[in-house]
């Protein structure tokens, strides 16, 4: 495997996340990182809920990124468990990046994360000002200076400020190149080759579920969630011919839901598994049978033993 280019720098590998309100492009950044689809993206906010691990390979170094969820006030059992794992995560990674939409003036949201990392002292903060391909040059400017304000009042030293449009492919890699060093001398922990560590059918699932919330702006995305029942090789295919046979369960809280998810004489729910069945085989690069189901799980956010059934 040829990781080095120079050999007298040491090779680096460690683990990094993006922090910030939902909605701040925390998972389209990991995206552009990466170069491959990894995190579920969506335009409704509070949607990544598993711990997405995109993973960028370079010649000097390793960087893996953990995708938390949006830290949030809970106001549920789901949203507690979610905090949790928010909290966990930033103990253990060697950088954190902070995202904060250019467009957006800092808000309370903006204030309760920071004074959080403000109290996690070792670890190094980098404040990315994201979607920056949105405001002008005065805007970007202010919020810059903004966010070197807030670090000042809450103690936070930034490693960094750096501003960044995923979407525009503005700064990426510059970002990539600030992140490298802030690594520890390691080996590389994961085969080149490797984009996420998350389990296939983890990530088949979010893409179903990302297909679901397309397009349902009226009901929260929280009242989705997407099982993979099991994804088998179909038998007696040659081999160059393979098909995936891949049945999947979408749950919702509410009969009255079921309607919105299957649409019109099922319109709706085929629309989602053709959308889903192309991101789906773009993904394993394998022909996929995508066999769908919408059935109803009263209430499963407030309700421990559901939420374990469905993977919390």
């Amino acid at each position: 495997m040829s990781v080095r280019t120079d050999s007298s720098a040491p090779y680096r590998a460690g683990f990094a996340c993006f922090v910030g309100r939902p909605n701040a492009g925390k998972s389209t950044l990991t995206n552009a990182l990466v170069g491959k689809k990894v995190a579920i993206t969506s335009n409704r906010p509070q949607t990544t809920r598993h711990t997405v691990r995109g993973i960028v390979h370079r010649p000097d170094a390793q960087l893996v990124l953990v995708d938390t969820p949006g830290l949030h006030k809970p106001r549920t059992l789901l949203g507690e468990r979610l905090n949790d794992v928010v909290r966990t995560t930033w103990a253990e990674v060697d950088v954190i990046g902070f995202c904060l939409p250019a467009d957006q003036k800092l808000g309370p949201g903006d204030r309760f994360i920071a004074g959080e990392l403000a109290g996690i002292k070792k670890t190094p903060k980098v404040a990315i000002v994201t979607k920056t391909d949105l405001v002008d040059s005065k805007t970007l400017a202010e919020q810059l200076l903004a966010v070197d304000r807030l670090g000042q009042e809450l103690g936070i030293e930034w490693a960094e400020i750096i501003p960044v449009s995923a979407v525009g492919d503005s700064q990426v890699g510059l970002l990539a190149d600030l992140l490298a060093p802030m690594l520890p001398e390691s080996p590389p922990l994961y085969p080149e080759g490797d984009l996420t560590d998350e389990p296939e059918q983890v990530m088949v699932a979010e893409l179903i579920r990302e297909a679901a919330l397309e397009g349902v702006r009226d009901e929260l995305p929280h009242s989705i969630a997407v099982v993979v029942e099991e994804m088998l090789p179909r038998e007696d295919r040659p081999a160059d011919k393979p098909m995936l046979d891949v049945h999947a369960i979408v749950y919702i809280e509410r009969p009255s839901q079921k309607g919105i998810i299957i649409g019109p004489k099922g319109k709706r729910l085929k629309e989602v598994g053709m959308k889903s069945r192309k991101h789906i085989e773009a993904l394993l690069g394998t022909p996929v049978y995508l066999d769908l189901h919408v059935k109803v799980a009263k209430d499963w956010q407030r309700d421990p033993k559901q939420l374990r059934k469905l993977g919390f």
